[in-house]
């Protein structure tokens, strides 16, 4: 039987409703991939970029310590916003659109950066960019994880983090190359706009999610996208779970069903987050305010790439532990972490080897930033979940980056650094009462355990 050939600038084609050919299944799932984790490093991007950048930024735009603050925190209070809009907007109007939109936002507030004048304006675009990286938490992962199978789910979904990781210190390498520039943290701010315009050209042609269109009863353009594309749902389940939702949209959060999942989320991923982001912000006045020197690009360098290790070793064991144990006895480690350096200011042995365990545990565990939130909530409301949690890890987070600066006046490093360990613990309680193990299970079966506390 003649056939036509495949160029290298042709799609494979199949007649209409016919199963894909392994090779677009593999094409699609490593652009789904790809888009997204590429998305998930411009996140980290972003926000790591601005840490070496601070000093200079300050000096060109007469920043004051309450500007810094603002600008520092922008992306955070950002996300505030962007998280719960582009997913309720996800959840309502479905993933496909918003995953391109989202990252449109990014392209052009990654060069508005360049042409700043004063911190206002840097403020406002940070602030807009900030909406965009709620949004990518919101719909990315999501997305992907809709596409992926129960097996495997876990790893697949935490190394989105190590492309975080991985953006954020690579942010820190392009800012130490532009520090000796007259005017280099302007390109190194604006240089996330390559980044942004590659992964606009990837997320081009995905297809919508079939998870998502059970949850808006399409159940025969869902299943004609699982039978072409072998994707693995249990369909009996997704379309039990979409009752209430429906009925109830945003508000079905706070309901008694959903209770449970939506505090869970929020508080272990703002418990994560907040002492990294503050602490990372600034990091070069923490490392001056404890008397280590004036070698604070080598310790930020240090301090990114530990935490791209951390992340990764979480990746690695996150099927293997079970997502409880990989959150709960880090929490505690690196409280204890957190408050060794504090009570024990001078020495230098202490502050290296606490800091280095705080990183690289924290790291690891938030690689579960990645998943547990996905798996704890049903399509209906996966993003709209995703993105409530995401707003409300990062207002603890915006509020430590905002007051640690004058934190670190007033009161000094060792106030700060236990606070930091006060937030852990309380991360680790409420995870130990109400973290569900959901390795291996179905999306929306992983959902009904955490809503029930199994």
């Amino acid at each position: 039987m003649a056939t036509t050939p495949v160029t290298e600038h042709d799609e494979p084609s199949t007649p209409p409703g016919a199963p894909a050919t392994e090779r677009e299944r593999k094409r699609l799932h490593t652009k789904l991939k790809l888009a997204t984790q590429i998305g998930q490093g411009i996140d980290g991007y972003i926000i790591g970029g601005i840490g070496l950048a601070m000093g200079a930024i300050t000096d060109d735009l007469h920043l004051t310590s309450v500007e810094q603050g603002l600008v520092g925190a922008a992306p955070l209070i950002g996300i505030f916003v962007g998280g719960p809009l582009f997913g309720r907007l996800a959840d309502r109007f479905g993933r496909r659109p918003v995953f391109l939109i989202d990252m449109l936002i990014f392209l052009v507030g990654s060069v508005l950066q360049f042409f700043v004048v004063d911190g206002t304006q840097l403020f406002l675009i940070r602030l807009v960019m900030g909406v965009a990286i709620g949004g990518e938490y919101a719909i990315g992962a999501p997305l992907l994880s809709e596409y992926a199978g129960r097996r495997g789910r876990g790893r697949l979904l935490a190394s989105l983090e190590i492309s975080w990781y991985l953006g954020y210190a690579l942010a820190t390498v392009v800012g130490a190359l532009f520090t000796s520039v007259d005017g280099g943290w302007r390109w190194s701010l604006a240089s996330s706009a390559v980044i942004a315009l590659v992964c606009v050209a990837l997320r081009g042609g995905i297809p919508e999610s079939a998870r998502w269109l059970l949850s808006q009863g399409r159940r025969d353009e869902a299943q004609a996208l699982i039978d072409k594309y072998g994707i693995e749902v249990d369909v009996a389940a997704e379309l039990d779970e979409r009752d209430e939702v429906r009925r109830d949209g945003f508000r079905a959060l706070f309901s008694r069903q959903h209770i449970r999942s939506t505090v869970f989320a929020s508080v272990f991923w703002a418990a994560l987050v907040l002492p990294y982001f503050a602490i990372g912000t600034f990091w070069t006045d923490v490392f001056e305010a404890l008397h280590m020197g004036d070698n604070a690009v080598a310790a930020l360098l240090v301090y990114s790439f530990t935490a791209v290790a951390g992340v990764t070793a979480g990746c690695l064991v996150v099927e293997r532990i079970g997502r409880r144990k990989l959150l709960i006895p880090p929490f505690w480690i690196t409280a204890a972490c957190l408050a060794l350096v504090a009570v024990w200011p001078s020495s230098t042995p202490v502050i290296v080897v606490g800091f280095l365990f705080f990183i690289f545990l924290n790291a690891a565990s938030s690689a579960l930033t990645a998943v547990y939130p996905l798996e704890v909530f049903p399509t209906s409301l996966r993003t709209t979940g995703v993105g409530f949690a995401t707003a409300m890890s990062r207002v603890g987070a915006a509020i430590g980056t905002f007051l640690l600066p004058m934190g670190l006046d007033r009161f000094g490093a060792e106030f700060v650094l236990l606070v930091g360990a006060g937030v852990l613990v309380v991360g680790a309680v409420v995870s130990q009462f109400l973290a569900p193990e959901t390795t291996d299970l179905d999306l929306a079966r992983a959902a009904r355990t955490a809503r029930e506390g199994a």
